[in-house]
């Protein structure tokens, strides 16, 4: 990001462009910039990928017939999604991706209903696209635009909810990986990240040519990368976790700084001023205006 002023030169008429910083910015649209579409739909991706966003941020699972599809949660969570009959789903239980095949997925309708979070959002009929589809749009974007955009990709998954909502980590990222593979996305526009320590050294070990985000809401970057033993390149904590101290001394172990998910101005520019190397919202649009 550049930031230009216009200063004025004495009683001159002419202005002098003056850049007083530069850096790269890493503009991330949360969910495909949940607040202007349905969370993680084609149609969110597409409006993110317009706004000139450098990442898509995003959320994936695994169906029962080892699709990647893009969810944030591994059922169909109530208030967003409806049944292939129209009705409202009412129970987190109900509808277990991981036991759904991604043909089932696809019939539940998860964008026309009005969201509380956010009242302004496009409410209309979507479902939970495959990973490949996403890779696919970035593709035929870059084709026709030039410029390809980024993917940060999280891994869903917990110790606790091994084989009950998602495969283990080796598999997990296994089923990731070849998606990324048959679509040819170049590595180096791809992040893996997650909440799960495991899945950051799976793949820092066994896939290398991969960065990783190491996903935190509590802590302190020190301990929480003690922890995982296993430096990733993004440290991607709640936003309010972070000062400039922290900023620092994640910088000073060889690591960015993107956290997550930061959706007020004030807020925004508060951490751009600690030195973070990008920011992870759900408006982009808002976070635009920084950015230029």
């Amino acid at each position: 990001m550049v930031v230009v002023l216009l200063a004025s030169c004495g009683n001159s008429r002419k202005q002098k462009t003056v850049k007083v910083e530069k850096y790269a910015f890493d503009l991330q649209a949360h969910r495909g910039g949940a607040s202007i579409y349905p969370e993680n739909s084609i149609q969110a991706f597409q409006q993110a990928i317009e706004m000139d966003v450098t990442t898509l941020e995003l959320d994936v699972v695994v169906s029962k017939d080892s699709m990647i599809v893009v969810s944030h949660e591994p059922f169909m969570r109530p208030g967003l999604c409806k049944t292939p009959e129209g009705e409202p789903v009412e129970s987190a239980e109900e509808y277990n991706l991981y036991e759904m095949t991604y043909a089932e997925i696809k019939t539940f309708d998860c964008g026309s209903l009005p969201s509380e979070e956010f009242p302004k959002r496009k409410n209309l009929e979507t479902y939970k696209p495959l990973l490949s589809e996403v890779i696919q749009l970035t593709t035929s974007n870059f084709r026709e635009r030039g410029t390809r955009v980024s993917l940060n990709i999280e891994l869903k998954s917990s110790p606790e909810t091994d084989n009950i909502y998602h495969p283990e980590p080796e598999e997990f990222v296994r089923l990731v990986l070849l998606t990324i593979k048959n679509e040819l996305i170049p590595v180096y526009k791809i992040t893996l990240q997650s909440f799960d320590e495991r899945i950051i050294r799976e793949v820092n070990e066994k896939y290398p040519m991969f960065q990783t985000a190491y996903l935190v809401n509590e802590g302190n970057v020190f301990d929480n990368i003690t922890k995982i033993k296993s430096v990733p390149k993004i440290y991607s904590p709640y936003y309010e976790l972070l000062d400039s101290l922290q900023v620092k001394q994640a910088h000073d172990m060889g690591m960015k700084v993107i956290p997550w998910t930061v959706n007020e101005f004030k807020d925004m520019k508060a951490l751009l001023e600690m030195g973070v190397d990008g920011l992870i919202t759900d408006y982009p649009n808002l976070a635009k205006a920084i950015q230029e």
